[in-house]
């Protein structure tokens, strides 16, 4: 009976596994998966698609930042549809929340995702060659050519012919490519090494010898008794690792590189960038100075913007000139004017003179200038039972971009002694509201426009007397009267007219409103983007840097030199190379073409023998 003993180590001495800190279970991998999740490319394509599809009302509903008057008209024609959407900030879409969101969380996996490809490829572009695999057969180019010479003075040359080719020679020990080894012992698969008599050499060498003298497969040289044809003794394999295409990779880091940039001057532009809208009366009277938020009629800034540093500059409108096809789309706008940088002098007619025109903005103290809208400002002159005027030219907002048939509304305030009564004054303030057709045409007392070609022009309008809640000190609308104040009583009509330019229309109590024409209106948006000079040297970098990977080939090939020493019918011993070359490339499609035999061959000539060709060619 056999006596088996055992450790009797007791495994209840074993402390179990130390449970993590709950700071790293609940906080530290839990932030790790999110940001791995994040900042994979397949989350940035998700994004990129969110993005686009978020981007759809903002072009198929009307945009506060675009047109508030018709913003606010559609919501109200939609009823609760229209305020719920409204809450849902669908009509400032670009500005919202939601789409911010989508933005930034965007903007962070590219960032996450990209860095990491940039270092790869940066890496990629320093390697070195990759050493030769094990059986260059199985590569889907491949040659075996043998030729006079050492390894050495062979690998010599196919390296000077590499020229342009990032390249490597090694040298492998003769235990491992292809030393004698005794009887019974079998060669490495694919190694050429030689054998002692009755051996066979491994799967793949391609030649078979035996004791007697054998030819060499394909070399058309005998060997004699005891030769191994293989290598001999003590000879080592030489390897050429050779590869071109480097800026391939170059390209992808200046590609993403590039798009990272893109992406960083994107961002800085809307932090420290800003746009303001302001409407002008082409006049040559009207207008702006970039000293202040408070002079435009919306603006837009970014988070870092304050707006007490604007660059300072006044601009003013001289004319304005819209050509349109026959059709009424419109053809160009053209816009005369006068700007000034810094502290603006009080002669603007010293000011130099400056046109703006579609896509071809104004700029001026770093600052651009464009014009977005244009429209018609009728001018009415109200005379009051005194004989006071008053004459206001006001812009009206098309209705019709086809016709540029317009709505708009005009307030005039008492002259002052007219009515001491504050009150009474009051109630005899005079409003007007209504159309203005730049090319009149009538279905019977239905004014409409022909054509935005101010051929005829004519207003169809309300006159109002009362209270225009001018007093109140509270914002309205311009382009239209308080409907409140309409239906309280406190402002009621007086007068429904057509009328055309110079024609007037007097009222019961003496008061005479005229039509005496029209003035061109521009829409100004001064547009500031520091980074904007970034955002272009980045796409055009982009661009240059994708060309570049997608045209330049990355190709691979490796030769090895497999020494053997042959004779020519027992006279004196030469030494020959057995040269394997293998190529292969690293895209699809832009490799190694149908040449690739006759291209390998060219590598082991000698470039300074001009009957090396011709040899080349027989091999």
């Amino acid at each position: 009976m056999t006596e088996v003993t055992t450790d009797r180590r007791d495994t209840a001495d074993v402390p179990p596994p130390r449970r993590p800190h709950w700071f790293r279970r609940r906080v530290l991998w839990p932030a790790r998966n999110m940001w791995r999740s994040l900042t994979s490319m397949r989350t940035a394509l998700i994004l990129l698609f969110l993005l686009a599809l978020a981007a759809i009302p903002g072009a198929l509903l009307p945009q506060r930042s675009l047109n508030e008057q018709k913003t606010l008209t559609y919501i109200a024609d939609h009823g609760w549809v229209g305020e719920t959407m409204d809450r849902l900030q669908l009509f400032d879409v670009f500005s919202s929340a939601w789409f911010t969101a989508i933005y930034v969380l965007l903007f962070v996996s590219l960032v996450g995702c990209l860095t990491p490809r940039m270092i790869e490829h940066f890496h990629n572009l320093r390697a070195k060659p990759v050493a030769a695999p094990r059986n260059l057969k199985r590569l889907p180019r491949h040659v075996t050519i043998e030729v006079d010479g050492e390894p050495e003075e062979i690998a010599e040359r196919v390296s000077r012919n590499l020229r342009g080719w990032r390249r490597v020679i090694s040298i492998r020990p003769s235990a491992s490519s292809g030393a004698t080894r005794s009887a019974g012992e079998r060669s490495s698969a694919g190694s050429g090494v030689t054998r002692s008599a009755g051996e066979r050499s491994s799967a793949g060498s391609g030649v078979t010898r035996s004791a007697g003298e054998r030819s060499s497969a394909g070399s058309g040289v005998t060997r004699s008794a005891g030769d191994t044809g293989g290598g001999a003794a003590g000879q080592s394999v030489v390897e050429v690792s050779a590869e071109k295409g480097y800026l391939r990779e170059f390209g992808n880091l200046v590609f993403h590189f590039a798009l990272l940039a893109l992406l960083v001057s994107i961002a800085l532009g809307k932090l420290y960038g800003y746009e303001g809208t302001r409407s002008l009366v082409a006049d040559g009277e009207q207008g702006l100075c970039n000293t202040s938020t408070a002079v435009y009629d919306s603006f837009r800034a970014g988070n870092l913007v304050d707006g007490t540093d604007l660059q300072p500059f006044c601009i003013r409108v001289d004319s304005f000139d819209a050509t349109f096809l026959p059709n009424g789309q419109p053809d160009m706008y053209s816009s005369e004017v006068r700007y000034t940088e810094g502290t603006p002098s009080t002669d603007a007619s010293t000011w130099p003179t400056a046109r703006i025109r579609v896509n071809e903005p104004l700029r001026v103290a770093g600052d651009r200038v464009y014009v977005l809208g244009n429209g018609f400002a009728p001018t009415f002159t109200v005379t009051f039972p005194n004989g006071e005027q008053r004459t206001q030219t006001v812009p009206f907002v098309p209705d019709e971009l086809q016709t540029m048939m317009s709505s708009g509304a005009i307030r005039f305030d008492t002259p002052a002694g007219l009515y001491p009564n504050p009150d009474e004054r009051r109630n005899h303030q005079i409003a007007v509201e209504g159309l203005f057709a730049p090319t009149a045409n009538f279905h019977g007392t239905l004014l409409t426009s022909a054509s935005p070609e101010p051929n005829d022009p004519y207003v169809a309008i309300r006159i109002y007397e009362g209270d225009t809640g001018l007093d109140t000190g509270l914002p309205q609308n311009a382009y239209s009267l308080d409907q409140s104040l309409i239906d309280q009583g406190r402002l009621q009509q007086r007068a429904q007219v057509n009328l055309g330019q110079g024609d007037s229309h007097t009222l019961a109590d003496g008061t005479v409103v005229r039509f005496d024409g029209y003035q061109r209106w521009v829409s100004m948006q001064v547009s500031h983007d520091p980074a904007q000079i970034w955002v272009l040297a980045s796409s055009i970098v982009m661009l240059g840097g994708l060309l570049v990977s997608l045209l330049i080939r990355r190709r691979r090939i490796w030769v090895r030199l497999v020494p053997v020493t042959t004779s020519d019918s027992g006279e004196e011993t030469k030494r020959r190379t057995v040269v394997e070359i293998a190529g292969l490339a690293r895209t699809d499609q832009a490799g190694w073409g149908e040449g690739f035999d006759e291209q390998a061959r060219r590598l082991v000539i000698d470039p300074d023998d001009p009957g090396a060709a011709r040899a080349a060619r027989r091999l």
